[in-house]
């Protein structure tokens, strides 16, 4: 795998640390996304009693690519 734009940047060519950290931040924060806009559209639901429907979506497409990344690492390894 290059790293054509890192070694642009940073002079260097990114470990495997480096990419193992970026795989980790990148889950984490999709994980934080999808618990947050499912949080606040229970939240407008159970107080305001509205339906967010453009959160609840944002939801499902962030916990079904999860999922579905899961379920083809599994098969696929």
């Amino acid at each position: 795998m290059s790293n054509h734009i890192l070694t642009r940047i940073f002079g260097v060519r990114a470990d495997e640390r480096f990419l193992d950290r970026r795989l980790r931040s990148t889950s984490a924060a999709g994980i934080v996304g999808g618990v947050s806009a499912s949080l606040l559209f229970m939240y407008r639901f159970y107080v305001n009693h509205v339906w967010s429907w453009d959160l609840l979506i944002i939801a499902l497409i962030i916990v079904g690519t999860k999922m579905l990344m899961m379920l083809y690492y599994v098969l696929t390894d």
